[in-house]
């Protein structure tokens, strides 16, 4: 697969953030950040394969529709077709590592949408604000992970260092 060999992990983020409050789901922007800023030949369907995980798995409250984005955005890079691949092991590992990642950091050590949105009145949208920065969250992870792992460059970094 082609990758974009230069990215904005920052940008990455907050595009994700952006496309949340403009209409997608925490799933569905993950999956379109990620597709449109490594420039990935796939088709967009795969945005809408996301479209089932918001709200914990069809407003069902359980795992964090962000973080189902971003496993199945993950995928996209790591994941096999065949059966016996065995780079599904790198899957699995990156995964793992972000599932682990964000648990530590989204200030509610969990990954379940009841617990994460349990003071927040659903009905009345008060969740959004939290979800949306926990979205922008996971898809600067997700690039980050990508980014590292096929030893792309993070532009941010190289703003970083005055190149």
């Amino acid at each position: 697969m082609n990758v974009k060999q230069e990215v904005s992990v920052k940008k990455i983020g907050e595009e994700a953030e952006a496309l949340f409050r403009g209409g997608f789901f925490c799933s569905e922007a993950v999956m379109s950040s990620i597709r449109s800023n490594f420039e990935l030949d796939i088709p967009e369907e795969v945005i809408a394969m996301a479209s089932g995980f918001p709200v914990g798995i069809g407003r069902s409250k359980c795992l964090c529709g962000a973080v189902s984005g971003g496993v199945m955005a993950l995928g996209l890079f790591f994941g096999r077709t065949k059966q016996g691949d065995p780079k599904v092991e790198k899957n699995l590992e990156v995964a793992k590592e972000l599932h682990d990642w964000f648990k530590e950091n989204n200030g509610k050590n969990a990954l379940c949408c009841r617990i994460l949105t349990k003071e927040f009145d659903m009905g009345a949208g008060e969740h959004k604000e939290q979800c949306i920065k926990l979205t922008g969250m996971i898809a600067g992870k997700v690039a980050e992970i990508v980014v590292r792992e096929f030893g792309l460059t993070n532009v941010d970094e190289l703003q970083l260092a005055g190149e």
